[in-house]
Parts: C-alpha cells; sequence; structure tokens
C-alpha cells in the first residue's frame, strides 16, 4: 500500500502552538484529498501521512498537495515494518530493490533519517546495509556526490519508509491559520500574486472586484472569476463580491475635479470594501498596491487614499517592482489570465492628467460635493456574491 508523506517546515517552529497548525494543515489536507482516493490523513512524528488506493489515483493526490501551503515537501512512499530487537534490512532491501527494477539509472545513493533513535542502527549504518544490498542485487553504483537516483528512508515508528522521488511544496502556514481578509481583485497582474501571498501567510481571502457596468463589458468579472476559481485550489473555498463602479464613477466625474478622479476611485472603493470586510468579518483589506508603479500609487495618493479604511490595509506587494510580480505570476499561474485584454473599469472615465501628489485637503473638499452614504450604499446593495468550491462556482444574489 503506498502513502503520501507530507512533511512541513515552518509548521514545526510554532513550539507550543504546533499541534494547533499542523491540525489545521491535517485538516486541509484531508478535505483536499478526501475525493481523490485518500482515505486516512494522520499524524506522525515531525511529518504527515495520507493512505490511499491504488497507483491511479496518485497524479491528483500529487496535485492536492502541491496546491496546499504548509507543505514544504512530500513523495509516495512504501513501508516496511521494523523489528527494533533484530534489527534486519533485508525485507527493505527487496522492497526497494522491486520498486525501482524498471527505472532508468546507473548510479545512486541512500539517505536515511532516522525519527526514530530506538531503532538500533544508525543512519549511516542504514545507508551502508541498504546500498550493500542495492549493488549486490542491481549491479549499479553508489554515487554520493551526483547520483542518478537518490532513496530517500524515514526510520518512524518502527517503519521505515522509503520513497523515490521527494517533490517540493509550496510552503508556508496551513491556509486559516491567520484568520481571514479581503482583496481588492483589479484582474490585472498584481492583486492576484497579492492575494497568493497572503494566503501562503496562513490567510483565508475572500475577494472583491469593482467593475465598469453598465458602462462597460463583462470581461473583467469573467476574467476575475476565472482568476477566483485558480486561487479557490489553494484555499478550497472562495467568495467573491462583484460590485457594480461604473455609476458610481460617472458621479464622480460629474461632481469632481478631474485630477482627483483617480485618488476619488479609490477612496470609494475602499469604504465599501471595508463594510464588505466587515461582513465577511475579515479583519484586514489586501491591495496589489506596489510603490509608485501608478498614479494612484504614489506615497502621497497612497497616505490619502490609506486615511478612509478604519480597518488594517495590507500591501504585500509595496516593495516589489513589476518584473518580480509578473515573475510570481508566471510562477503560480495567474499570469497568462491576467493579461487576457478587457474592460476594467479602472480604465473609465480616467483623466488625462491624473494627480499623483493629491492633499487630504484637496481630497476631502473634493468630496463634500459627493453625496458618499448613498455611493456606498448603492455599491452594496448591488453586489452580486459568486462563491467557489474547488472547480465548482455558485452565482448568488447578495445576502446583504
Amino acid at each position: 500500500m503506498p502513502f503520501a508523506l507530507i512533511h512541513y517546515h515552518e509548521v514545526a517552529l510554532k513550539g507550543r502552538n504546533r499541534k494547533f497548525f499542523e491540525q489545521r494543515l491535517i485538516q486541509h489536507l484531508h478535505s483536499s484529498l478526501r475525493h481523490h482516493g485518500v482515505t486516512h490523513v494522520e499524524s506522525l512524528p515531525g511529518r504527515i501521512r495520507a493512505t490511499f488506493h491504488g497507483e491511479s489515483c496518485w497524479e491528483s493526490i500529487r496535485d492536492g498537495i502541491q496546491h496546499t501551503f504548509g507543505v514544504a515537501n512530500f513523495s509516495r512512499a512504501w513501508a516496511v515494518p521494523l523489528d527494533f530487537t533484530a534489527p534486519d534490512l533485508t525485507t527493505l532491501g527487496h522492497r526497494i530493490e522491486h520498486e525501482i527494477a524498471t527505472l532508468p539509472f546507473q548510479t545512486f545513493r541512500i539517505t536515511t533519517k532516522r525519527a526514530d533513535k530506538r531503532f538500533p542502527m544508525t543512519s549511516l549504518e542504514v545507508n551502508r546495509e541498504v546500498g550493500a544490498h542495492l549493488c549486490r542485487q542491481t549491479g549499479k553504483h553508489v554515487s554520493l556526490g551526483n547520483p542518478d537516483l537518490n532513496i530517500f528512508i524515514e526510520l518512524v515508528n518502527r517503519e521505515a519508509y522509503f520513497s523515490l522521488v521527494r517533490e517540493p511544496g509550496p510552503g508556508g502556514l496551513p491556509v486559516g491559520v491567520s484568520g481571514k481578509v479581503l482583496c481588492l481583485l483589479s484582474g490585472g497582474i498584481d492583486s492576484p500574486v497579492a492575494a497568493y501571498r497572503m494566503m501562503k501567510r496562513g490567510c483565508k481571502v475572500a475577494f472583491v472586484h469593482f467593475h465598469g457596468r453598465p458602462y462597460l463589458s463583462r470581461a473583467s468579472e469573467e476574467k476575475v472569476r476565472e482568476l477566483v476559481e485558480f486561487l479557490t485550489r489553494y484555499q478550497l473555498y472562495s467568495r467573491l463580491h462583484l460590485i457594480p463602479f461604473g455609476e458610481i464613477q460617472r458621479q464622480i466625474v460629474l461632481d469632481a475635479p478631474a485630477p482627483f478622479r483617480i485618488v476619488l476611485y479609490r477612496r470609494m472603493m475602499m469604504r465599501i470594501a471595508e463594510e464588505l470586510a466587515k461582513r465577511e468579518q475579515s479583519w484586514a483589506l489586501v491591495t496589489g498596491d506596489s510603490l509608485g508603479q501608478v498614479a494612484s500609487q504614489t506615497p502621497e495618493n497612497l497616505q490619502v487614499v490609506n486615511e478612509v479604511p478604519q480597518i488594517l490595509t495590507l500591501r504585500p506587494l509595496i516593495g516589489m517592482d513589476k518584473q518580480e510580480i509578473i515573475d510570481q505570476a508566471r510562477q503560480i499561474g495567474t499570469f497568462e489570465t491576467s493579461i487576457e485584454p478587457d474592460q476594467d473599469c479602472c480604465t473609465l472615465f480616467v483623466p488625462p492628467h491624473p494627480s499623483t501628489k493629491s492633499r487630504l485637503d484637496q481630497i476631502q473638499k473634493a468630496e463634500q460635493r459627493l453625496d458618499i452614504s448613498f455611493m456606498v450604499k448603492q455599491g452594496l446593495e448591488r453586489d452580486e456574491l459568486v462563491e467557489f468550491t474547488l472547480n465548482e462556482k455558485t452565482k448568488m444574489g447578495s445576502n446583504y
């Protein structure tokens, strides 16, 4: 019977809280993998074991683990019982020999980790004995520096687990251990990366997208739905709020000076997002802002926008340049969707020369001509909620 043997890193550093983080990781793995042949997920000393039946489901299990934050690395492994009173590694050697019989390699090494120190042989002794057995039986040679095949052995709870490929996980913390945040998702390159980075730090992320209807098409909404569906692979369940912002922008255009429109749009978005965050029981807002990237992200404009929400605003990309953000978007798989052409509300009613150094007194004076409470209410009343569960999405009306 094969197992998935899963290792964590940061979770192991949590001291007395380690059990809480470990259990959250186990719960997430169980929820993610139960539909792919995994029958049981349990804790072993310093690692997690997932039991599954049949080699055919390994690829889907592998994909699920690769999208689980908190996992440092993992492998498909096989277990052989150990007798501590009369240690004999012959059975282990034969089992490994059987599994590697069809693999193309000329050199190999054994890498043993003795998690169970009660076993009388040291890691080095296990390496030597199993390695000598494989040399005799296969005619292959040991290479410690650059082997074609690295065979991993882990001695845990009177069993020897061996695996042939160790694959990297995404790292980070299990989703949910850091509470819930609400991410303003534009559909561009930056904000999906910001959401991903907060998920990696253990946050459950809800989303809000401000679209330009009735003046623009649904293109940006469809793109954002695709992005949220993709990101849901990491947290299993997501909520997306779609807020029609075109009419609100039109009112701002009619009553406010053109250079301040961008900042006024952003402040209005933050007001609406803050109300949604309260309803989502989120402790912070998340944006894809990167310092100095566009007019709304200059130090002066960020400060003016930041004056609006009373809730904490997180900007995980603030110190990254555009190429760094693009590289991470490619790495996580959101880049190709993000660059699809659309009609975003940010392109609607954009002034030719937006202010890059707005002052708070100027913006507050401009907002005196706006019915802010009505505009916030207008946005919230037209909220369209879409729920995502893995690859399924359910459209709902506003719950508010």
